[in-house]
């Protein structure tokens, strides 16, 4: 737990509700006050002297798979349980000995000397929100008055906003330091998913959200190609995936610019005297980060993403998965510390019903082929010993295949917390391994259950961010970064 006093500034500064996208369009809005809430305002050191992390990456890319991926379908597959357990899928070898997975992924089996799994990854609830809430933040407790249906400020910060809060000292921009795109999940209903954001942390501390996909609230998965309907509604899919565009108002260059943010200062000079100054320095830096975000040409190479090379883009796919996993590859190319990756819209992986379709045509073809391209592409460069990669979802499937006829035609699996496999590559993860195991049935951890505490701590301890981290409230008082040991075996 750090000994340094806390920033003092920041329990001060509150930034406006002013949508994230809206925000980035700087033309619509005045200079001065350019898209202050999408930057982290990272104030504080969080290390005490004398911890030792052992992980060597700067950057993490964190997949997430909202719904649920099956373990028995994926990466934990069951050949020899009974017919109504093992499913229609057969599994196939990797390029490690005795390692299998789905035979649907055949571009991640050629790779497993890149990758790892965690096959023992267990909590308790088998409820969409609260297991968001518990895998994104690395918490298996729920806070105190926790609410499915609305995120809190009293909600537990993610792990995106604890990362981007701890790996600040290392940033060498003024880029944020942690990334969520190319949507927020948000339910059919229109609710949002509550464990996204920075919770008890403050607001200050959200990630960088980068709304690239909109939201539709009966067709998921990678569109165009590969978007479909969990209970075949048939409404048409339209989108298009367009990341905000970072340019200038029309008629207002540089030099502009440069009048105006001297303006500012003078004006900021005559408040030395207020006992709000902190809060106005504090503005003053996330105003210089938010103009470094119109001027840093890697920025606006990362976000355009549609336009890429043909070349590139035939190896990620031409679909929002591809996208998506392109744009995080260039983020954290330009130096962003973690950039999470929701993969599809909320419940994408959510196979109560017409899994084995959903899974062979419209899920697995582009995550294979994406996530494959992401992998060689760090590898060729030597830039995957500096990036870890992560792939989970909220929780795994049955073990049983049921058959809701009222909502599917065709059988799938339900929620199930007790166990999940969990995909690690990269930043000094050892490829080729598999970490923890399940029962003959893919129910419960049978060897090294991992709990989502451990899980949040592999990433951190990944990353070089010490046991001792912490962060500081608004009352300056400390709290713990690590709940639980790093995952043994992995790195």
């Amino acid at each position: 737990m750090s000994d340094q006093p806390a920033d003092k500034s920041r329990s001060a500064w509150q930034h406006s509700r002013c949508s994230r996208r809206d925000a980035l369009q700087a033309g619509a809005i005045g200079i001065l006050g350019l898209g202050m809430n999408h930057l982290v305002g990272l104030r504080q050191a969080t290390a005490s002297e004398g911890s030792q992390p052992s992980g060597k990456a700067k950057s993490c890319i964190f997949i997430f798979l909202s719904g649920g991926l099956s373990q028995h379908d994926s990466f934990d597959m069951k050949p020899d349980a009974p017919d109504n357990i093992r499913g229609e899928f057969r599994p196939r070898a990797t390029r490690t000995p005795g390692l299998q997975i789905c035979e649907h992924l055949p571009k991640l089996a050629e790779r497993s000397n890149l990758w790892s799994l965690c096959r023992s990854l267990t909590h308790s609830s088998n409820e969409h929100s609260a297991a968001h809430h518990i895998m994104l933040t690395g918490h298996s407790e729920l806070p105190t008055g926790f609410s499915p249906n609305n995120p809190s400020r009293s909600d537990r910060a993610s792990i995106a906003a604890v990362t981007g809060y701890a790996m600040r000292e290392k940033q060498q921009n003024n880029l944020p330091t942690a990334v969520v795109l190319p949507e927020r999940l948000v339910h059919s209903s229109g609710r949002v998913i509550p464990g996204q954001h920075a919770g008890a942390m403050g607001a200050q501390y959200d990630p960088w959200m980068i709304e690239a996909s909109p939201f539709h609230n009966t067709s998921y998965g990678a569109f165009p190609k590969f978007a479909f309907d969990h209970q075949d509604r048939g409404k048409p899919d339209g989108r298009l995936f367009q990341a905000p565009q970072l340019s200038l108002p029309d008629g207002l260059g540089m030099q502009a610019i440069n009048g105006r943010l001297a303006l500012l200062e003078s004006l900021n000079r005559q408040r030395e005297n207020l006992a709000s100054y902190a809060q106005v320095e504090n503005f003053d830096r996330l105003r210089q980060g938010a103009v470094s975000l119109l001027t840093e040409s890697s920025v606006h190479q990362a976000l355009d993403v549609t336009n890429a090379d043909e070349k590139h883009l035939d190896r990620y796919g031409h679909n929002s998965f591809g996208w998506s996993l392109l744009m995080a590859r260039r983020l954290v190319g330009s130096g962003v510390s973690l950039v999470q990756v929701n993969l599809g819209n909320d419940e994408t992986w959510d196979t109560h019903g017409n899994a084995f379709p959903h899974l062979k045509n419209n899920l697995f073809p582009p995550t294979d082929q994406a996530l494959s391209a992401l992998l060689d592409d760090l590898h060729s460069t030597g830039e995957l010993d500096e990036t870890l990669i992560v792939v989970a979802g909220e929780f795994g499937r049955t073990p049983q295949i049921t058959l809701l006829e009222k909502h599917y035609q065709l059988p799938g699996r339900d929620h199930w917390g007790a166990v999940q496999s969990v995909l690690f590559a990269g930043g000094g993860i050892h490829g080729g391994n598999v970490v923890g195991k399940s029962d003959a049935h893919g129910a419960y951890p049978d060897e090294q259950p991992v709990k989502p505490e451990n899980f949040a701590a592999t990433i951190y301890d990944a990353l070089g961010i010490p046991a001792t981290a912490a962060w500081h409230d608004a009352e300056n008082r400390p709290h713990h970064i690590y709940h639980g040991e790093p995952i043994a075996g992995l790195i």
